[in-house]
């Protein structure tokens, strides 16, 4: 009797459990597209889509798939506790294969879209503050009179890529940063993204026993900052094919 009691105690309480995830995992879809609906510039909307979509849409996800586990396992009104146990077990394990599944999808298909996405929100046309009119968008020749030293640095090392667009009747100008296609870091002395690995060198070999000791050396294609910094190696694993060949 007891045990039917708890049952029915775990139906009611699991269900409103399952209510509330569901309603929270459905709340941060709807406010993460809110503010892409509220939010007019079209490079704030861009950022906005880089940084934080595909992990609402992975947080979202998982709060929707322990709401939907605690609703299937409360449809059940009669049985013994060790058959909840075992539903509960299914059920994880069921979460757990959807959980990689949406995953794999936001991680290596979702991407595609948001690209494209991404691509119509960088080339839609501006409209300037100042008269209202679509701006031009300038080419890279262009765009060069506009941008500062450090600017056309990291442009030349494609850290950083920079649209210039521009309002041919007043002359207002509006400069958008995005990412490059290589990795640069940020140079301590001026501040721009111009820090590139320019040789590595190993100062110590790596063994089965010692870690190895490799020494990279940076510099700056604005300033022409140097600086370098030493990384370890782990060490050496071994394999039961080396030892047995070792030992003939």
């Amino acid at each position: 009797m007891d045990a039917y009691l708890d049952l029915a105690n775990w139906n009611i309480y699991g269900k409103y459990i399952a209510y509330a995830l569901l309603g929270v995992g459905i709340l941060i879809i709807i406010y993460h597209y809110l503010r892409l609906l509220f939010t007019s510039d079209f490079k704030a909307r861009y950022d906005f889509i880089n940084k934080y979509e595909i992990n609402t849409l992975w947080v979202s996800a998982l709060f929707v798939i322990f709401g939907v586990g605690f609703f299937v396992n409360t449809l059940v009104e009669e049985g013994e506790i060790i058959w909840l146990m075992v539903r509960v077990f299914v059920t994880v394990m069921m979460g757990l294969i959807l959980g990689v599944i949406i995953s794999n999808l936001l991680k290596f298909y979702y991407p595609f879209y948001v690209e494209k996405r991404l691509k119509r929100l960088r080339y839609a046309p501006r409209k300037s503050p100042k008269t209202g009119k679509p701006m031009k968008l300038l080419s890279e020749e262009e765009e060069d009179v506009y941008l500062d030293e450090g600017m056309q640095a990291e442009e030349n090392v494609f850290s950083v890529d920079y649209d210039v667009w521009i309002d041919e009747e007043t002359g207002y100008t509006k400069i958008e940063k995005y990412a490059g296609h290589l990795v640069a870091l940020q140079c301590p002395e001026c501040s721009y993204q111009t820090l590139k690995v320019v040789k590595e060198e190993i100062l110590e070999s790596p063994t089965g026993e010692e870690e190895g000791e490799l020494m990279k050396f940076y510099k700056c294609d604005y300033c022409g900052y140097k600086e370098r910094k030493a990384f370890r190696i782990a060490k050496l694993k071994k394999t039961e094919g080396i030892n047995k060949a070792s030992t003939l």
